[in-house]
């Protein structure tokens, strides 16, 4: 059975950006996506590893896409009970190593919070 992805409206947004400005790329991402979709938890590296570094979410993982050289595609995400993988955060973090983490796990933890507060009203 098939695990549905849910791109959060920011990475939704940064997604079809790339579909127009950098298309290749974005086969790939799409390429990466449909593989965790396909194998669930069980993917794991290269292509997703966990995030060490987060104090609030011990399931946050990260899909590392094959993307081609001089990018280095990270999207940050939680896999939820109803079998839905929930994007959090995405972005190039080519030159930034570390520092990507530092502002995207945080970032991460936060839309996870809204978004499961989101989920709770409704």
């Amino acid at each position: 059975m098939r695990w549905s992805i849910l791109l959060l409206e920011p990475v939704n947004d940064w997604f079809l950006d790339l579909v127009k400005n950098e298309p290749m790329i974005a086969d790939k991402i799409e390429e990466a996506l449909d593989e965790l979709a396909e194998r669930g938890p069980e993917l794991g590296r290269p292509l997703v590893d966990r995030i060490q570094s987060s104090k609030a979410l011990h399931n946050l993982k990260e899909l590392r896409p094959r993307t081609p050289a001089g990018s280095e595609i990270r999207m940050l995400f939680v896999f939820d009970p109803r079998r839905e993988a929930i994007v959090l955060v995405a972005g190039d973090k080519s030159g930034q190593w570390n520092r990507w983490y530092r502002d995207a796990v945080p970032l991460a933890e936060q839309r996870y919070k809204d978004y499961r507060a989101t989920k709770e009203e409704s």
